[in-house]
């Protein structure tokens, strides 16, 4: 396929890659007969959407997407063991993992069960001194003093600790699973090896939300009314965006009409946290993702622990206004303790290239709650699977990132069953390790051949895929209106990126912390206003600064700016080309 616009080297170093043939056509159809915007129908087109289907993707619902929890393997122990619980009034304890994810199903558990009059613990591991995932102490613990623990986000893997509770166990998660699951009532992860994969898209709190409906129905059977699920959608939308899972299936319901709740402003958590953030407009995925998920995860990444889920589960106004202001306080200390850990790793992977199937970077002291924004961080600078571990004592934690395509966690996996790690898993696009630090060459090195095995680190520029073309005066609010209707946008399925061809340049000017402001102008007359990000120092930046007049072609997203009571569309500038090169576009 020729390069689109004829950009074969962009000035960030990229290849342009347009609709194909199919999808030109598929378009054209979608247009034509489902009657949509061209911008619309090539959304539509690039997920394969045939305009018969077309009407029920734009309109996800929750009754016809939902999956039977009853296909799950161990979903009929699971939901029995935890409606007994209920039933007896016994004593449970809720062990999440620390991230969003864990901390939205401990909530999304701990609503329910306060919904139907009965408390729990909840238990959340230092991220430090326990690591992730149930440990023996902590399961023994809670075991003498309660008779069922329900491990959310962990424990597919935990044989150990789970035989050391010394009572009944529930495992809801999704990360890869053993050949041999841990001895438990019941073990209910989409991505366990005996399942067929259809719901491997889940996070774990899609995959409490299918228990609770399962419980729900069988409460039902017994004449008790179960607590409103939908009402519960803000936790399970917040943890798909946050935790990366694809945003397909299932999960497009799961986000859109979560934030229809979320925007009722009806859980205190998440409230708190918003008006923290000083958010002026409803959450949108973008806001979940990026400003509440990491205020959610400081505390567990650098902070106390069980902030997080605390905060998403309570019920109390006050207590949730304090949580939110302690882990907005924690993020802005997490960001600068981020910053020096990126300078560093940056430095080091540079030092040894971008050029291998994986980059990686190690060092003593760094923090390990920050290394797993770090590795996504070098992801996205290398467009390579990542990894940066933090050292002390001698053993070294790492968190890794992947890139669409490559499976990260299995190849973990294996190096793990291999003996290069001391303990490792995690889901296709991000994992975590622990390796003696004199083994850390040798494991990312065989990490790096099996990466390659799977196509990681292919030759020749990078790829960036287009949608379409776009004229400036067509990039209307209304017009955004009909795209957003194409969403939720996230991993697996990106917000449409669009090119804007022969503009020129004008009003070019840096704000804030490097971020480049510009106009661009059509050869119509037609104007947008553009941003790109962090580019001011870049090659992208210091390219269009001396552009001397030349006209460039422009890729980027489209989102909304508000300021001072007007609403304007404005492109997120990710690329340009100029317009007179040759065709490789860049220079």
């Amino acid at each position: 396929m020729s390069a689109f616009l004829n950009v074969t080297l962009s000035l960030t170093g990229r290849r342009w890659v347009g609709p194909s043939v199919e999808e030109d056509r598929l378009a054209g159809a979608l247009v034509q007969r489902a009657r949509m915007p061209d911008a619309v129908a090539r959304v539509l087109a690039r997920r394969g959407v045939v305009p018969e289907d077309a009407a029920a993707f734009l309109a996800p619902s929750l009754r016809d997407l939902l999956p039977d929890p009853m296909t799950l393997r161990d979903m009929g122990p699971a939901a029995e063991r935890v409606v007994a619980a209920v039933r007896r009034r016994q004593r449970i304890a809720v062990f999440a993992d620390y991230d969003v994810d864990g901390g939205a199903s401990a909530a999304l558990l701990l609503t329910w069960l306060r919904d139907l009059g009965l408390g729990a613990t909840l238990y959340v591991p230092d991220r430090i001194d326990e690591g992730y995932g149930p440990n023996s102490p902590a399961m023994a613990a809670l075991g003498a003093a309660h008779d069922l623990i329900v491990c959310v986000d962990c424990g597919t893997l935990s044989h150990d600790a789970l035989a050391a509770a010394g009572c009944d166990v529930v495992v809801l998660d999704h990360h890869l699973g053993g050949p041999t699951l841990p001895p438990a009532v019941a073990v209910v992860n989409p991505n366990r090896q005996d399942e067929d994969g259809a719901l491997a898209h889940l996070c774990a709190a899609g995959v409490v939300f299918l228990l609770l409906v399962e419980a729900n129905r069988r409460l039902r059977a017994e004449g008790v009314s179960g607590p409103d699920l939908m009402g519960m959608l803000d936790l399970v939308a917040l943890a798909t965006v946050a935790d990366v899972a694809p945003l397909v299936g299932v999960n497009r319901a799961f986000v859109r009409q979560g934030l229809r709740v979320m925007a009722r402003r009806e859980r205190p958590g998440l409230v708190a946290l918003c008006d923290t953030a000083r958010l002026a407009q409803a959450p949108t995925a973008h806001t979940l993702g990026y400003v509440l998920g990491p205020r959610i995860n400081a505390g567990g990444r650098i902070g106390a622990a069980d902030l997080g889920a605390r905060c998403l589960a309570t019920a109390d106004p006050a207590e949730a206004a304090a949580l939110a202001l302690r882990l907005d306080a924690l993020n802005a200390e997490r960001r600068a303790v981020e910053a020096t850990v990126r300078a560093e790793a940056l430095a080091q992977a540079e030092a040894r290239g971008f050029d291998a199937p994986l980059v990686w970077a190690a060092g003593d002291g760094w923090h390990p709650g920050v290394v797993g924004i770090v590795a996504a961080r070098l992801k996205e600078a290398a467009d390579r699977p990542a990894v940066v571990i933090g050292i002390e004592g001698g053993i070294g934690k790492g968190s890794a990132r992947s890139v669409a395509g490559v499976d990260l966690g299995a190849a973990v996996q294996r190096l793990a069953d291999e003996g290069l790690l001391l303990k490792g898993g995690g889901h296709r696009m991000a994992a975590g390790l622990t390796v003696a630090a004199d083994a850390i060459p040798e494991a990312m090195q065989r990490l790096s051949d099996l990466l390659a095995r799977q196509g990681a680190g292919a030759g020749g520029p990078v790829a960036l895929h287009l949608d379409g073309l776009i004229d400036p005066a067509a990039a209307s609010p209304d017009l955004l209106a009909e795209i957003d209707r194409a969403g939720p946008f996230g991993q697996a399925a990106p917000p449409p990126r669009f090119a804007l061809p022969d503009l020129r340049v004008t009003d070019l000017r840096t704000l804030g912390e490097g971020h480049l402001k510009l106009c661009l102008v059509a050869p119509g007359g037609a104007r947008i206003e553009a941003i790109a990000f962090g580019a001011a120092d870049a090659a992208l930046g210091r390219a269009l600064a001396t552009h001397g007049g030349r006209r460039i072609h422009a890729a980027g997203t489209l989102d909304l700016n508000q300021w001072q009571g007007r609403t304007t569309v404005q492109l997120r500038l990710d690329d340009a080309a100029f317009a007179d090169a040759a065709p490789g576009g860049g220079t």
